[in-house]
C-alpha cells in the first residue's frame, strides 16, 4: 500500500489515541487520496474496511501504542479464522460454516495492517512499529501458525553457556584491541535471557541505567507509555555488566563518555538488528544438538516461560517484564516439554512419595 505513504517528520512526543481513533483517521485519510486521484475508489474502501476490522479483532477501546507484536499476530490469527461471509455457504439443509478467510484475503488484510502501522509510526500514534515483532509464517495448510518462541531449558542453558564462554574465553587476539566485542556480545545475551527486556528497551538503555541499592545491581528499565521499573539483576549478569563497564565499552574522542549501555566499537548505539546480529553469532558456538534460532522477543518470551515454570510468583514476573496486566502473561507463556509430569511429582498437597517396607 505504497500510496497512502506520507512524508513526514514524525512527532517526538506519541499521541496516546484508541485503536478506534485512530483507525477512523487513518480511514479517513486513505478515502481523501481517491480526489487526488492517488487511489481508487474501490481499493480505498477495501483499506478502510480491513482496518475497521482490525479495530474490532483488536479492541478499539485499547490504546495503539500499547499493542505489541503478540497482539497483532493474535489478530492475524483471529481474521484468519474468521468465517468470509462473502464466500459461498454449503447449500442449505448440509450444515456446516461459511469458509475461512482465504490465503489471498489474508495477504491482502496483512498489508492493510501493516500499511496502517507505518502511517502510524510516522502521525506519531505508536513508539515502535510492532510488525516488526510480529512472528506468524505465511499461509500454511491449516492457516496461519505462531511459531514457537520459547527456548527449551536445554537449548536456553545451551545459549547461556556460549554467551558466558564467551566473556570467560576473553578478547579475540586476531581483532584490535579496540574492535573486541567479547563482553558487550555476552552481556547483551544474558540481559535478554535472565531479564527479558523489549528489545527496544535494551537498545534505548544508557550506563547511567544500572544502579547498586543495598548490595544488589537494579537496571532502571524505560519501557512503554513511559513507564519505568527497576529490575534487580542475577549476580553472574551483574558481574558481567560491571566487567563490560570497566573493560568493554568504547570511550569517545577527547575522554568523552558515551551515554549508550550497548555500543559498537566505532562508538554508535546498537540497533534492533544489532541485537539480532549479536545473538546469531552467540548461537553460532552452541552445540548443533542445543541450538535453535530465536529473536530477542523470544528470548523474552523465554524468560517469562521459564520464571513461571518455575512457580515463581507471577506478579514479580509481571513486573520484571514491565506488563500492567497479569493476562499478559498468558500470551508469553509457551508450554515446555514434561513440565506437567515434573509439577505432578512435586505436588503440594501429597508431597514424597512414601513406600511401606
Amino acid at each position: 500500500m505504497g500510496g497512502c505513504s506520507v512524508r513526514w517528520v514524525r512527532p517526538s512526543d506519541v499521541q496516546r489515541l484508541t485503536v478506534a481513533e485512530t483507525v477512523d483517521r487513518y480511514a479517513e485519510m486513505v478515502r481523501a487520496k481517491t480526489s487526488t486521484g492517488a487511489l481508487a475508489p474501490g481499493t480505498a474502501e477495501v483499506y478502510a474496511r480491513d482496518v475497521h476490522t482490525f479495530a474490532g479483532l483488536a479492541g478499539p477501546e485499547r490504546v495503539l501504542d500499547d499493542l505489541s507484536g503478540e497482539d497483532v499476530d493474535e489478530v492475524l490469527l483471529r481474521f484468519a479464522r474468521k468465517p468470509d461471509g462473502r464466500r459461498v455457504r454449503p447449500p442449505r439443509g448440509e450444515g456446516g460454516a461459511a469458509p475461512l478467510q482465504s490465503a489471498a484475503s489474508q495477504a491482502r488484510f496483512r498489508r492493510s495492517v501493516s500499511a496502517f502501522f507505518q502511517y502510524a509510526t510516522i502521525a506519531g500514534w505508536v513508539q515502535l512499529n510492532p510488525m516488526l515483532a510480529v512472528t506468524l509464517k505465511p499461509k500454511q495448510r491449516g492457516g496461519l501458525r505462531a511459531e514457537r518462541r520459547a527456548l527449551t531449558a536445554e537449548q536456553a542453558e545451551g545459549l547461556l553457556g556460549a554467551a558466558r564462554g564467551l566473556v570467560e574465553a576473553g578478547p579475540d587476539e586476531g581483532r584490535r584491541v579496540d574492535q573486541r566485542t567479547e563482553l558487550r556480545d555476552g552481556l547483551i545475551v544474558l540481559l535478554l535471557a535472565a531479564v527479558g527486556p523489549r528489545v527496544s528497551e535494551l537498545t534505548r538503555a544508557n550506563a547511567e541505567d544500572f544502579f547498586v541499592n543495598g548490595g544488589t545491581r537494579y537496571w532502571r528499565v524505560f519501557g512503554k507509555g513511559g513507564r519505568t521499573r527497576d529490575v534487580p539483576l542475577p549476580r553472574p549478569v551483574a558481574e558481567v555488566l560491571d566487567a563490560y563497564l570497566a573493560e568493554g565499552r568504547p570511550r569517545l574522542d577527547r575522554g568523552r563518555e558515551p551515554k549508550a549501555l550497548l555500543l559498537s566499537w566505532r562508538g554508535r548505539r546498537l540497533a534492533r538488528g544489532d541485537v539480532q546480529a549479536v545473538i546469531d553469532r552467540v548461537q553460532a558456538r552452541v552445540e548443533p544438538g542445543r541450538r535453535r534460532s530465536v529473536t530477542p522477543h523470544g528470548l523474552r518470551h523465554t524468560t517469562a516461560t521459564h520464571l513461571l515454570a518455575a512457580a515463581t510468583d507471577m506478579d514479580a514476573v509481571r513486573r520484571v517484564l514491565g506488563h500492567s496486566d497479569l493476562s499478559t502473561l498468558g500470551r508469553y507463556r509457551d508450554e515446555l516439554p514434561g513440565e506437567l509430569e515434573a509439577a505432578m511429582r512435586v505436588h503440594p498437597l501429597l508431597g514424597p512419595v512414601q513406600h511401606r517396607p
